[in-house]
């Protein structure tokens, strides 16, 4: 059991990454509508956050630090590759909130 710990957090990031994915393919919002759209929208905004997390990094103000749950896989130094997939979990997220306020508010 001990071995699996340290996948825990990425496990989770990618269930809840599906899990936008079902929300997504059940209301039509994004990536079920304009797939290439989607892609490039979440592509764009996650390669603007890894730039902002390795300038960070660089600057010494982001670091790993010693999380158990962390897989122990890295990007780069000091850069997990959990933050690959929180970075799209955010933006895929962020595209999909407002995409659903934008269809809601606009009746």
């Amino acid at each position: 059991m001990t071995e699996l710990v340290p996948f825990v957090y990425l496990s989770l990031l990618i269930i809840s990454i599906l899990g936008l994915g079902a929300i997504d393919h059940r209301h039509k919002l994004a990536l079920f509508v304009s797939p290439r759209a989607t892609i490039v929208s979440v592509a764009v905004a996650v390669a603007v956050f890894l730039v902002w997390d390795i300038i960070g990094i660089a600057l010494g103000i982001f670091f790993r630090g010693d999380a158990p749950h962390l897989s122990g896989l890295l990007l780069a130094p000091e850069l997990p590759v959990e933050e690959l997939f929180f970075l799209i979990l955010l933006s895929y997220n962020t595209l999909l909130a407002y995409q659903g306020f934008a269809r809601r508010f606009a009746k």
